[in-house]
């Protein structure tokens, strides 16, 4: 007869928890996973714009319009080239654009002389008529040009859909940033550094 031996069979060993060994492995893990993510985040240029606002980045030649002036003149973006040129599109009737006024004076009346050219454009087609921008205009103290976009030539040119809406324009005639929404004078001010 052929007898068959058999083993004892050994119970498996059961874990109890994580070791030590494998949360230090995770953890070193993890960091290093953190630094790499900063390391890309800073090498592509994102870190130093950590302050800037809330903005779409664009690069799209700005339109090349000429819109008549609330003062009775025309306005050329072409001759604004060599200035960083911020464009907001308003109006009388828009309550975001009227707690924004005041911001974009201040902004202007305090980066004007180192090169930043702010250019209102009333949607003149939505308007009662000329008197309610200039009311506006004397109201909220607004020095910087006003131009009309009668025909809607100019929405359509920017593509602009909810107002108010702010392009920034570089020296090269290029749109680099829009903003939808308010802006502050803090934020033109960031926006301008970056670009002038």
């Amino acid at each position: 007869m052929n007898e068959q031996t058999t083993l004892p069979k050994r119970a498996s060993p059961q874990r109890r928890g994580v070791s030590r060994r494998e949360v230090i492995t995770s953890a070193v893990g993890a960091l290093l996973g953190v630094v790499v993510i900063l390391l890309v985040w800073f090498a592509v240029g994102r870190g130093n714009n950590a302050t800037l606002p809330a903005i779409g980045e664009v690069n799209r030649p700005a339109p090349n319009l000429t819109l008549p002036t609330l003062d009775g003149g025309s306005l050329s973006l072409a001759d604004l080239r060599g200035n960083v040129v911020l464009v907001n599109f308003w109006g009388t009737w828009c309550e975001p654009c009227k707690e924004e006024t005041p911001a974009l004076q201040a902004a202007y009346q305090r980066l004007q002389s180192e090169g930043l050219v702010i250019v209102g454009i009333n949607l003149r087609r939505q308007e009662t008529g000329d008197d309610a921008v200039r009311a506006f205009v004397q109201q909220y103290g607004v020095t910087y040009p006003i131009a009309l976009d009668v025909d809607g030539e100019a929405a359509r040119l920017f593509q602009i859909s909810p107002i108010p809406v702010s392009y920034f324009i570089d020296p090269e005639g290029t749109i680099r940033y829009v903003r939808i929404g308010t802006l502050t004078t803090d934020d033109v001010a960031a926006l301008f550094a970056q670009l002038r």
